[in-house]
């Protein structure tokens, strides 16, 4: 073997070699990423733990923010016909107020009545059921005589229990509404203001961006988000409006007392995805119950009012809102229930605007498309809409395959 080739092996040899310096860097950059996940992750328990100890404070702010994007569209469009930002935020404001005001003054006497006779509804309604109620005690006692047989057996580790839950989401939601009355006042107060200041704060936050590119993507967010906002709970508001007129003629068909109230009910329940048409379809079958002397009769005005939020929720939403807001039920669900949990009724009202907030942020920061994409809809449902949409553009029928 010559000189030249023991070099060359050894050359090879020390390239091959683990460097300690590179190695030490790795583990040094490893250990910096674990500490950023810590932080990230205590940052964001710190953040949602002062978000529920702090709702009384954020609710107004929030119902602000979500009504300042739904109605800066309407703003605007007003401004370009010589119409100023402060006389039409008054005249919005005034518009939901006076509406809101008609609503409580036509409803309070209905509503209050029911809520007066709550106890002896509950009381005739167990006593309609309680043929049901039988079978359920029976049952109950299954389970403690099968408690029994497992303790007497030994099982101390694993007990078996069958309990028959009273609970449910009626009382919790009267008592979360009785607080919402002042919390929505000053939330319109406080759009008045930011309506009235025109665009002030989309210049703020432009100006706050150091860089031409940051700027833009930053009026390009905004943008966006008022713009899947505003047409998101347009969308949503007129969809809940066929709903309760829907709702209201069909129990005014059944005979059911009171059908306007429950068609306003059903109008302002749907606002809160899945547990609205539950909490909806539990209260008028139990005012049926109370109102007609026929059970089976009387179980019509739950299965109507059921079947409608049906038809809504599963065809007429997702046709006219689904292919522009793509969001998976998954993500939807998951969000709900956690804004339930930490709010309680508003939070359910407010939990997919946040999610449509949060989805259009992740569309344009780079950093955040993956989680972007995970609450995204079908992504051969949305490459299909937008085909259909192109040829539509095109001047050419647009067809789905079946």
């Amino acid at each position: 073997m010559t000189n030249s080739e023991t070099r060359g092996g050894a050359a090879a040899q020390e390239a091959q070699a683990p460097d300690p310096y590179i190695d030490h860097a790795e583990q040094g950059l490893s250990e910096l990423r674990k500490i950023r996940r810590l932080m990230l992750c205590s940052f964001l328990l710190a953040m949602f733990t002062a978000t529920y100890f702090a709702r009384d404070v954020l609710l107004p702010i929030v119902l602000a923010i979500l009504l300042t994007l739904t109605l800066r569209p309407v703003v605007r469009g007003l401004q370009r016909i010589g119409i100023p930002p402060g006389i039409s935020a008054v005249l919005l404001m005034l518009a939901i107020g006076l509406g809101f005001a008609v609503a409580g003054y036509f409803l309070s006497g209905p509503i209050g009545q029911m809520a007066a006779r709550a106890p002896q509804i509950g009381m005739e309604v167990q006593f309609k059921l309680a043929g049901l109620m039988d079978r359920l005690a029976s049952l109950r006692e299954v389970g403690e005589q099968v408690t029994e047989m497992a303790d007497a057996a030994g099982a101390t580790d694993e007990k078996m229990e069958v309990v028959v839950d009273q609970s449910g989401p009626i009382p919790s939601a009267v008592g979360s509404v009785a607080s919402i009355g002042s919390s929505l006042v000053a939330a319109m107060i406080l759009t008045l203001f930011l309506l009235a200041s025109g665009d002030f704060y989309h210049r703020r936050i432009v100006e706050a961006s150091p860089k031409l590119h940051d700027k833009k993507r930053a009026l390009t967010i905004v943008r966006d988000v008022e713009r899947q906002i505003s047409r998101y709970l347009g969308a949503i508001t007129v969809i809940n409006a066929g709903l309760g007129v829907a709702i209201g003629l069909a129990l005014w068909i059944i005979g059911l007392p009171m059908p306007h109230v429950w068609g306003t009910l059903a109008f302002l329940l749907n606002f809160m995805p899945f547990i609205g048409a539950i909490i909806g379809t539990v209260a008028a079958g139990a005012f049926a119950l109370v109102s007609f002397e026929s059970v089976p009769y009387a179980l019509l005005v739950p299965l109507a009012y059921f079947t409608l939020t049906t038809i809504e929720g599963n065809f007429v939403t997702p046709m006219l809102v689904g292919r522009r807001l793509e969001l998976n039920i998954v993500s939807v669900f998951v969000t709900v229930a956690f804004w339930i949990w930490l709010w309680g009724v508003p939070g359910a009202v407010l939990a997919v605007p946040f999610l449509v907030v949060v989805k259009a942020v992740c569309d344009h920061v780079p950093s955040l498309k993956a989680f972007g994409s995970f609450l995204s809809g079908d992504p051969a449902m949305k490459a299909e809409d937008r085909d259909a949409d192109g040829r539509e553009q095109n001047g050419k029928p647009a067809t789905r395959a079946a």
